[in-house]
């Protein structure tokens, strides 16, 4: 038995080939998957199955992939749960949308499922990896980054991130001061060779702004490269 075997995985996907093939894939991997056609029934399916990671099509019937990625970020109990987006090439102003909602990745239709186990294979190791040896916290002022335990919090109140937002800001308090290029950033966070575009990291960087004001002035865009952490 795969050490995969024990991720739940729920597909939400109105073509019903793409559903069949992502299905089979995964399976084939190990994962359990459960499926849901519509973004509502999705929303139930979350509920009921309580998954390790959801993949979500961007465009539902009934409730649109989008103001299902919202309600799932805007409920604690759903706020840290993974999502990869299915989205078509055409759509990509709305996977931006989507990635400032939320999603912690996507994947452009037409797809080789391939990539999409990938993907979530990459997701799934990013939240199983042990902190290094020695350094299994960071402190930045108010700010406190738990590696053991996977928390972060400020002035003592826990803030959840998804996991790609978690795994940028640890990376930027491991290299403080230093640029990091947008591309080494897509290549140590996303964890694979990236080809979607570098407007992903700015969309993650604007979300911790958003979440954790003490970073807004603290982390700096340096022109043309990437960004870097202030020293304190």
């Amino acid at each position: 038995m795969s050490t995969s075997s024990a991720k739940k995985i729920l597909i939400v996907e109105d073509e019903k080939d793409i559903l069949q093939l992502v299905k089979l894939y995964l399976d084939k991997e190990g994962y359990r998957t459960v499926t849901a056609s519509t973004g509502s029934e999705g929303l139930k399916q979350v509920r009921a199955e309580k998954p390790d990671l959801v993949v979500l099509d961007l465009m539902l019937p009934e409730i649109d992939g989008l103001e299902v990625c919202k309600r799932l970020r805007s409920a604690p109990e759903t706020a840290m749960l993974p999502i990869i987006m299915l989205t078509a090439k055409a759509e990509e102003s709305d996977t931006i949308i989507g990635l400032e909602l939320g999603a912690d990745d996507y994947v452009t239709k037409p797809f080789s499922p391939k990539t999409l186990v990938a993907r979530v294979k990459a997701l799934f190791r990013r939240l199983e990896r042990k902190p290094e040896q020695g350094q299994p916290r960071y402190v930045y002022g108010d700010l406190v980054m738990d590696l053991t335990r996977h928390e972060l919090t400020v002035k003592g109140e826990e803030i959840p991130l998804t996991a790609k937002e978690f795994g940028l800001l640890e990376h930027l308090l491991r290299n403080p001061g230093r640029v990091l290029t947008r591309e080494v950033l897509l290549n140590a966070v996303w964890g694979y060779e990236y080809y979607g575009t570098t407007r992903t990291v700015d969309v993650h960087i604007r979300r911790l702004k958003q979440k954790l004001p003490l970073l807004d002035e603290a982390i700096v865009s340096v022109k043309s490269l990437g960004y870097k952490l202030k020293d304190l």
